[in-house]
């Protein structure tokens, strides 16, 4: 999927490991399984998100670790994830999250697959550019 800053949502994997100084590869696999499973839900999920990898995201105990962010909106990250397996839940929270206007989910709302996988719940950040912006209009 090619990137875009037109993109609202952006899904980040782990895709590099300080402490073996080497890429992940789970986390390089679970990047192509994201980028192929969004081009086949087709819009308009495919164009919303953006997926790209990142070098660490200090979830070296729970690799592979995936991250949902979005201007306005909760951030989620998760870890123990299985490219081969949590795929399909994967993007069933993508559809979730993208509908939900403050990012925020129940635990009992997101998929079966990623009850236990929760690493944390970070509240939407507010960035001065932004309500300045609201502010003016």
């Amino acid at each position: 999927m090619a990137k875009s800053s037109s993109n609202k949502h952006a899904i980040t994997v782990c895709t590099d490991c300080r402490i073996t100084g080497t890429p992940c590869r789970p986390g390089l696999e679970l990047l192509a399984r994201l980028n192929e499973s969004l081009a086949r839900l087709g819009r308009p999920l495919d164009r919303d998100f953006s997926v790209s990898g990142t070098v660490c995201m200090a979830g070296c105990t729970r690799p592979c670790t995936i991250a949902f962010q979005a201007s306005g909106k909760a951030t989620y990250l998760f870890g123990d994830i299985l490219p081969d397996q949590d795929i399909d839940d994967l993007m069933a929270f993508a559809g979730l999250y993208a509908g939900r206007g403050d990012g925020l989910t129940r635990a009992a709302e997101r998929p079966w697959g990623l009850n236990g996988k929760t690493i944390a719940r970070i509240p939407a950040a507010l960035v001065a550019s932004e309500l300045l912006g609201e502010r003016l209009q």
